[in-house]
């Protein structure tokens, strides 16, 4: 069992919300507003004090009824509704109130939002975490991550990492230890290896093998939720190797408390929000 405790102590009665950290997630396309709310929640239920979701401004009005706690930020879209290019400058401007930047949930592949995404990694100086279509947009462009000037986490499926290290996925699902690592140590970043005993390494050689989880999570959305845990820890001033592997733990605890209460047939995504208060409060000390 990994003790929460351990990274993040008890809360002092003379704090505020500031002391713990301020979450800025990109994330959301149209028929995709479902990743950038599993994301932002995943992220405010790990003990962020703030979450800002940019997204496209034709988004807001859906985003306002699924959000209640997190905040919003409208930003400049294409004509498909996705993130635009002219998203950039505000985004970096926003940046300096922020404390890590979560990135890639539902974004799209549209080719202008790629192109913001692959700018922002090489200039954002806050610690990034990069999933899903954040991934999809570096498949090809991997150096980029060489230029990331804050540290980096990527937290690819199997499918996410053959693209980006240009193999197949059974060929990373033979040794993804040794994937992992070498990836980590090429990019200098810490990779999330995610599925069975998903796997934690970082670019100095350590390496975290996860226990927690179940079958059940093999279902749409877990992952966005994952990302956003990863993204708070971190705020709140974890380590990014430690933040990902606490995040791990603690996500796939919550689906193991929920598989237990429900069964892992009808198990979804919003089940691992509804039960990461309890895991999270079981590894307190």
């Amino acid at each position: 069992m990994i003790n929460f405790s351990k990274f993040l102590p008890k809360r002092k009665p003379d704090t505020h919300k500031g002391d713990y950290g301020h979450v800025l997630v990109l994330a959301g396309s149209p028929g995709w507003t479902g990743a950038a709310y599993l994301c932002s929640q995943g992220a405010l239920l790990s003990g962020s004090g703030l979450v800002t979701l940019g997204i496209p401004k034709s988004l807001n009005s859906i985003m306002a009824v699924k959000l209640t706690e997190v905040m919003t930020k409208l930003l400049p879209e294409t004509g498909a509704g996705t993130l635009s290019l002219n998203a950039y400058d505000e985004i970096l401007k926003f940046i300096d109130k922020v404390d890590v930047v979560a990135i890639g949930p539902g974004l799209s592949t549209h080719k202008e939002t790629v192109r913001l995404v692959r700018k922002l990694i090489t200039s954002i100086n806050k610690p990034i975490v990069i999933d899903a279509d954040g991934l999809n947009a570096l498949a090809g462009n991997t150096r980029l991550l060489k230029k990331a000037i804050g540290p980096v986490v990527i937290t690819p499926h199997p499918g996410e990492m053959a693209r980006l290290v240009g193999i197949s996925t059974s060929e990373i699902q033979k040794d993804r230890k040794a994937i992992a690592l070498k990836a980590a140590k090429e990019y200098n970043l810490t990779v999330v290896l995610k599925g069975y005993r998903s796997v934690v390494v970082d670019q100095s050689g350590k390496v975290y093998v996860n226990i927690t989880g179940n079958p059940g999570m093999a279902t749409g959305g877990t992952g966005d939720i994952l990302t956003g845990m990863i993204a708070s820890f971190i705020g709140q001033g974890i380590s990014a190797f430690d933040a990902a592997r606490l995040g791990v733990y603690l996500h796939g605890l919550a689906g193991d408390l929920a598989a237990k209460a429900l069964g892992e047939v009808s198990l979804a995504a919003g089940d691992i929000l509804r039960y990461l208060p309890k895991a999270i409060k079981t590894n307190t000390g």
